[in-house]
């Protein structure tokens, strides 16, 4: 099960589908502007076609993680993988904003059954002193689908229109679907023979709904009774599942093991401060500078292709030095990255967006390898894939949040209109309120990461419940 072949098929696997799914997440940040103008939509609701994505993601995310544990770790995955190809498919064809959102969805449903399976495949392959390496190699082929995705995504934009961003990602989808079927034989059910909780996953699925569509329509009453039901529901899914006997999601993981509740925490943070950077600096790209996608595009090249490059050095370092020394350093340097958006105006030079996002980057390839190998090592085997899923949870979460906290403070300064010259000064007052928060909300994770403390292998911990 570990032989070489094995793991050299796994690492590919996993690579294709990080990079597809990372290039699909960021691309459409450069075609957004492009969309708005050929549907005449506002800011909020072409938000929705990032929110929505998401959205489906976070909902299916821990019962996909769950099921894959329990019916096989191959065969979601490769469901995932001929979902995600179709529904690229309809994303390219749609004729509205509308239909664009609803086949967001539904390729938001192929790729939570990616992400829930492909970290869990990696961890199940490699053993704990080459798992730090390979979740770095993967982690490269996720930043260099997002260092691709501004460029290629803006040549695309501009030469051959929005729709092309899609399409682009079907070959390689194709090829995922091809090899999965070819190649890889075990299914690594190790959870095979639970139930999986329905209960708990509606709970969840309609609670983050309630909550992220409640965020959307403050400050309306009606957005804040959503906001208070979905924190409520969040509130009554994790007492279910404190007595329930099989958890979608073992809250106990969280309770009793320090070093896995507060790398996830980090975790959350992380995304929150920095997902929402490319939509917004996108937008203020071509909306306040002109520039053209294609030309935006080779701007925030510099962030993911950073990330890409170091990466695979963190990755190997964190087998050697503690998570918590090189996290914390990461997010100390996504915090001093974010520090000049602060200021951001018409007049900010082009240099500095540069030199902000490329320092982010540096800041993320040091916290997100060694932060997952912390979450992965922290776990018994048999928790692999709900602890996949719960580590892709907060980064989905986070990117929720992220985009949450955009949409609330353009709704606030801006409403449901679109940006025009006219409102272009309130458009710049809103992007200096949210880089002020995101600074903050990354301060916070420092101290979360700095309070992890040593991370046990699963052998020593005592806070772990039994397999």
């Amino acid at each position: 099960m570990q032989g070489s072949t094995h793991k050299s098929i796994a690492l590919i696997i996993a690579c294709l589908s990080s990079f597809s799914n990372a290039f699909m997440t960021t691309a459409i940040n450069i075609a957004l502007p492009s969309i708005g103008r050929e549907f005449a939509v506002d800011t909020i609701l072409l938000s929705w076609a990032v929110t929505s994505y998401l959205l489906t993601i976070t909902m299916l995310l821990v019962p996909l993680g769950k099921a894959a544990d329990i019916y096989g770790r191959k065969k979601l995955f490769l469901y995932g993988s001929i979902i995600f190809t179709l529904a690229s498919l309809l994303c390219a064809i749609s004729p509205s904003i509308t239909l664009l959102i609803i086949f967001r969805v539904i390729q938001g449903c192929g790729a939570a059954l990616l992400m829930g399976t492909a970290v869990a495949i990696l961890s199940s392959v490699f053993p704990p002193g080459e798992r730090g390496r390979a979740l770095g190699i993967s982690l490269a082929a996720t930043y260099i689908g997002l260092s691709a995705a501004p460029s290629l995504g803006g040549i695309l934009t501009q030469q051959f229109g929005w729709r092309s961003v899609f399409l682009v990602t079907v070959p390689l989808s194709l090829l995922l679907v091809i090899l999965v079927i070819w190649k890889v034989k075990e299914e690594w059910a190790d959870a095979k023979g639970e139930k999986l909780d329905y209960t708990g996953s509606l709970i969840y699925g309609f609670s983050l709904t309630a909550l992220i569509y409640g965020l959307t329509l403050v400050p309306q009453m009606w957005g804040t009774w959503l906001i208070i039901s979905g924190l409520a529901g969040l509130l009554l899914f994790i007492h279910w599942e404190m007595k329930v006997i099989n958890p979608v999601l073992n809250v106990r993981l969280f309770s009793r093991n320090k070093a896995f509740a507060l790398s996830n925490l980090a975790a959350l943070t992380n995304y929150t401060a920095t997902y929402a950077l490319s939509f917004l600096l996108s937008l203020y790209l071509q909306f306040i500078k002109g520039l053209d996608p294609q030309s935006a595009g080779f701007v925030l090249v510099s962030q993911p292709l950073i990330v890409a490059l170091v990466s695979p050095f963190t990755g190997k370092l964190s087998e050697k030095v503690e998570a918590r020394v090189l996290a914390s350093w990461g997010l100390g340097f996504i915090a001093a990255g974010l520090v000049p958006l602060v200021f951001i105006s018409t007049r900010t030079p082009l240099f500095i967006i540069v030199a902000s996002t490329m320092i982010i980057g540096l800041g993320l390839a040091f916290f997100v390898s060694p932060n997952t190998n912390a979450i992965m090592s922290s776990v018994q085997r048999n928790y692999y894939g709900v602890a996949s899923a719960a580590l892709n949870t907060m980064r989905l979460t986070g990117q929720l949040f992220s985009m949450s906290i955009a949409m609330v403070i353009f709704a606030l300064n801006i409403g449901q209109a679109q940006i025009t010259p006219e409102n272009h000064h309130l458009f710049l007052a809103s992007l200096r309120t949210i880089f002020i928060i995101f600074a903050l909300v990354c301060s916070g994770g420092i101290m979360a990461s700095v309070a992890r403390g040593k991370v046990n292998s699963p052998a020593e911990s005592p806070l772990l419940p039994p397999s």
